[in-house]
């Protein structure tokens, strides 16, 4: 029994890292569409079609349909709520961030989510940090100074850096509302995805063609999209759950926690994006300080 678990577990731990994989490539492919599509636009477009890839199992499943037909409004509210601030805000100031920013400096950004969380649950959920955590907030700070040191942004970077900081507060913010919805257990996950994914993607994507109209596209990019939607969206958000069945929080933290070091690779390798030694150095105390954030007593 116990090689029987082993083995579920040595199984998940493989397939998060796969999906952490899939999502620190998601950088790349979408700097690399960012040249000919507004992130706008790309945000509304990869989260659109990856809506329609979730339709088919919704509509093939009586209990999701009836699920929904069953909402209360105040479920309701509350999802489009969800779609709203992790859909809409956190990753359409993602793609906003990312032209405008190093992939590298936007996923550090992102990193900052956990210590909002944090300061957010203490009045939010009276969930009060400890010891531990607060060390590793100031851990995360410090590796921040240490990457930016000494401070000399242009002006794109500062307002990348502006645009990334409202996109950690809507980041921390869905996470709580995710928490509140998601505690009660009343509403299945692959529910809560599907419509507040549909919500926030629709806006993005109206937002985005109000904005700028409908881009021409080449093939290239159209596979990228497609691949993004379909395999770094709706394949890898429904695995990494697969994967906390058999993961403890802490073992999900740390596998998530290695995308800094996978996206620094990758956009060495696929972007030029150089890093040296200072700013590595200070990714790993951010890194550090960020895990700590995340452990329990």
């Amino acid at each position: 029994m116990d090689l029987q678990n082993n083995k579920h577990h040595i199984l998940s731990i493989l397939q998060a890292l796969l999906v952490t994989f899939l999502w620190s490539t998601s950088f790349i492919l979408i700097k690399w569409g960012l040249s000919e599509i507004p992130p706008i636009t790309y945000a509304g477009l990869r989260y659109t079609l990856a809506f329609f890839c979730f339709l088919p199992f919704i509509l093939l499943k009586k209990n999701y349909i009836k699920e929904i037909k069953n909402l209360k409004p105040n479920k309701w509210k509350k999802l489009i709520l969800l779609g709203f601030i992790f859909y809409t805000f956190t990753q359409g100031t993602q793609f906003l961030g990312l032209s405008l920013l190093p992939s590298v400096t936007v996923s550090l950004m992102l990193n900052f989510t956990p210590i909002i969380v944090a300061v957010m649950g203490i009045f939010l959920l009276n969930e009060n940090p400890t010891k531990l955590q607060w060390i590793g907030t100031s851990l995360f700070i410090l590796g921040i100074l240490v990457y930016f040191f000494p401070i000399s942004l242009l002006e794109n970077e500062i307002l990348g850096l502006g645009v990334m900081f409202i996109g950690i507060l809507a980041n921390s913010g869905s996470a709580i509302l995710g928490r509140d919805i998601n505690r009660n257990k009343d509403i299945s996950p692959f529910v809560v995805t599907f419509i507040s994914m549909g919500v926030g993607a629709i806006i993005l994507l109206f937002t985005g063609l109000i904005q700028n109209g409908l881009p021409t596209i080449s093939t290239t990019n159209w596979v990228y999209l497609i691949w993004l939607a379909a395999i770094n969206t709706a394949f890898a958000f429904t695995l990494w759950n697969l994967t906390l069945q058999n993961l403890s929080a802490m073992e999900s933290s740390i596998i998530n926690g290695t995308m800094l070091i996978q996206i620094a690779v990758l956009a060495w390798i696929f972007l030029g994006e150089s890093i040296t030694a200072q700013e590595g150095f200070g990714m790993l105390i951010a890194v550090v300080g960020a895990l700590f954030v995340q452990l329990k007593k």
